[in-house]
Formats: structure tokens, C-alpha cells, sequence
């Protein structure tokens, strides 16, 4: 079982959100970086299915040289091959990925296509669902249960309370969502073998898109603001009124 993963190098923000000047780009000077959560569970999930049908991994991202860096993090949980799709910085849009992600499909004999339901910066859900459409492949997405056999794979997804099963022929394109699987931490000796993995490189062509960045920013957030009711016996009167509000006295 061949399988591909594809994956992307997003912010890790753990606090408060902040943009550039220019209002075109997330400001992470003060924030790391990770996959994205659902495709961590991709990797997991690619993994498995290998220890169990036999095969190999790989791990596929399309970003900087820098993304170099989430690649080996997916080498260290498993996975057996590393490419980088490297940018010139320019931000690809959903079709011009997926047609970059396509040719290396095309230049490989995969059997099976894992992706994240959506990347964690910005959750377009798109590039799976175009992947599929640019290969002539079926594709399932927000899988929470994947079942693999070599005779194709049968995909679940809960919606709206109840489960929807789709069997589909391999190969196939399916994207997965956090909580198929709890994946594994990196062991010490998968480290050490993707710190000497040597990552495939090459650089796709870039294409504009309809679609054009005018400028980011941060919504509003939640306001909070603490009122005075009084000092001392003065505020009795102000607190009892306010829980009467609130419906606390009866």
C-alpha cells in the first residue's frame, strides 16, 4: 500500500492573534510552527494502515524550505519518504495546490491520498475535494473511521447524528478530521532517522487564481468591563437589585 500524505506548515498560536503592518500576512514572530491537527492524524492514520497491509509513507507539503522542518517532524512518527513542493514565497491558492500536489500523484504509483479535512490558517476544506476532481479519483471527506483493504477503502463520517458510510475504489483521495486516531509522540530513534533523511525538492510553477488577498485583520473580540455597585453598607442596595436581575432571589 503506497499512501500519500499532504500536509502544511501552519502558525502555532497560542495567544492573541496579530497581523503584519501591511495586513497580508499572520505576524508570528512570536509563535512556532506545526501541521495542522487533523493532519497529524492523517500521518498517524497513513501509518497504521502500513504497519498493518505493509507499504510505505509518504509526507508531502508545499511551502518554503523552512517547511523542511514539519516534514522531518512526520519522518520521526513514521513516515518512510519526505517532499518538499518549494514556493517562492508567493501564497498558492486552493487549485493551483492541488494541481502541484496532482503531478507529484502522477509521477508515483499511490494507492491511497490522505489529507486533513482542512488546514488550520485557512480552513477552505478546497484542496482535497480538487485534488480528487484534478485526478478522475473518488474521494470521501471529514472521515472519522477509514477501513483499508485491497479492494478499496470504506470511509465514515458522523453528520447530523448519524453515520454515513462510503466504500470507494482505490485509488482514492480522502480527507480526515482530528480524532480518528490519537497519534503517536516521536520516538528517539524515529528522530534520529529523520534528522539524516534526505528530503526530495522541487519547485511547482506558481498561477494566479480568481481569488486575490486585499488585506487581513483580527475581529472583535469579546469586551469585559467590571462595574463599582458602592463601598461598604451604600452598595447593599445596588447588589440586591442586580441579583434580582439575575434572577439569584426568589
Amino acid at each position: 500500500m503506497e499512501i500519500l500524505v499532504c500536509v502544511k506548515r501552519v502558525p502555532t498560536v497560542g495567544g492573541k492573534i496579530a497581523v503584519t503592518p501591511d495586513g497580508q500576512e499572520v505576524d508570528t514572530r512570536a509563535s512556532g510552527f506545526s501541521i495542522s491537527p487533523h493532519e497529524e492524524c492523517a500521518v498517524e492514520e497513513a501509518v497504521q494502515i502500513t504497519e498493518r497491509l505493509g507499504g510505505a509513507v509518504s509526507v508531502l507539503t508545499l511551502g518554503p524550505e523552512v517547511a523542511i522542518e514539519q516534514l522531518r517532524d512526520a519522518l520521526a512518527l513514521g513516515a518512510h519518504r519526505a517532499v518538499l513542493l518549494e514556493t517562492d514565497g508567493r501564497e498558492f491558492g486552493p487549485i493551483a495546490t492541488a494541481a502541484a500536489i496532482a503531478a507529484e500523484v502522477r509521477a508515483h504509483p499511490y494507492d491511497l491520498v490522505l489529507l486533513g479535512n482542512e488546514a488550520a490558517d485557512t480552513g477552505d476544506y478546497q484542496v482535497g475535494i480538487r485534488l480528487a476532481h484534478e485526478l478522475g479519483w473518488p474521494v470521501a471527506t471529514g472521515i472519522k473511521n477509514l477501513s483499508v483493504s485491497s479492494d478499496g477503502v470504506v470511509a465514515r463520517r458522523e453528520y447530523r447524528g448519524v453515520e454515513e458510510a462510503y466504500s470507494l475504489p482505490l485509488p482514492a483521495v480522502v480527507t480526515v478530521k482530528e480524532g480518528i486516531n490519537l497519534p503517536r509522540y516521536p520516538s528517539l530513534p524515529g528522530r534520529l532517522r529523520a534528522k539524516r533523511a534526505t528530503i526530495e525538492q522541487s519547485a511547482p510553477e506558481w498561477h494566479a487564481e480568481g481569488l486575490r488577498k486585499e488585506r487581513l485583520r483580527v475581529p472583535a473580540g469579546e469586551t469585559k468591563r467590571a462595574e463599582i455597585l458602592g463601598t461598604g453598607p451604600d452598595a447593599v442596595p445596588a447588589l440586591v437589585a442586580l441579583l434580582d436581575e439575575l434572577g439569584v432571589l426568589t
